[in-house]
């Protein structure tokens, strides 16, 4: 299996060479083509995927049809309608890959399989989620409380280098703007 898996998880929790071999045994290997929909919305999140290559921008459509990316998920990151997965309940979020992509697969099922036979990857997944949860308080705060101009400040430190593989309505729309008033912002910073 993959040595960014391994250095994720180990950031949280120590597993034996045998545990971490139990871990893995569940995931499955899956190739995303470009603008292939992993997850569409209206369908139920059965699997948590573990990014090895590539690029995701998980987003929904607001009530007049105009996409808000919630989050781009790139190498070493996660993807997921948490809600869909936990509360099987239609999703209302999709998941598209931006390029060809590499994911580590799990289902709910194997994942909960697991959590009894290692305890140790419930710990995992809870902090996870608590870093999830952060950062999902962080993200609120600076849609709600942020400029424009600070937000794209944070978006280039959050994904450094992230901004050449995107397009420049995928960043407008991971800020909440149009891309001509992103243009503008770019043009005031480059100053």
């Amino acid at each position: 299996m993959s040595d960014l898996l391994i250095k994720n998880i180990s950031q949280y929790i120590n597993l034996s060479q045998e545990d971490f071999k139990q871990f893995v045994k569940p995931f499955e290997y899956k190739n995303f083509k470009k603008k292939e929909i992993v997850l569409k919305e209206g369908e139920y999140c059965l699997f948590e995927g573990f990014v090895l290559n590539g690029c995701f921008k998980i987003y929904y459509l607001n009530e007049n049809g105009f996409e808000q990316t919630l989050y781009f998920a790139v190498e070493g990151w996660w993807i997921t309608d948490i809600d869909s997965l936990i509360n099987n309940v239609p999703s209302i979020l999709n998941i598209e890959a931006l390029e060809d992509s590499e994911v580590l697969m799990i289902s709910k099922k194997d994942k909960e399989h697991l959590y009894e036979t290692l305890p140790q990857i419930e710990k995992l997944f809870r902090i996870m989620n608590q870093k999830s949860s952060v950062a999902l308080q962080r993200r609120i705060l600076s849609l709600t409380g942020k400029t424009a101009d600070k937000r794209y400040l944070e978006f280039l430190e959050k994904y450094p280098g992230l901004e050449q593989r995107l397009t420049q309505q995928q960043v407008a729309s991971y800020l909440g703007i149009t891309h001509e008033f992103l243009s503008k912002i770019r043009k005031k910073i480059s100053f």
